[in-house]
């Protein structure tokens, strides 16, 4: 029996933590703290697929049909 991936499903955009490079590239770039990116919860489905933990930031590329494909930055919480 072969394992599904949440993240194979063509309605489920890529997912993938941060580095802290990254992170403090985005911060910087929007003058804001890593506490003031919106949430996602730990116990979220995709979170637990690609292994994030309280504290990571996840960043979501979505397909957009303005500008082909738009960046989303979450911060796991409890």
């Amino acid at each position: 029996m072969t394992k599904f991936s949440l993240l194979d499903h063509e309605a489920v955009p890529k997912h993938e933590i941060m580095s802290e490079g990254e992170l403090k590239s985005v911060l910087s770039k929007y003058f804001i703290e890593k506490e003031q990116l919106p949430k996602i919860k730990v116990q979220d489905p995709v979170c637990k697929e690609i292994g994030a933990v309280v504290g990571d930031v996840v960043k979501i590329t979505r397909k957009s049909q303005t500008a082909g494909e738009a960046d989303y930055y979450r911060l796991v919480i409890e």
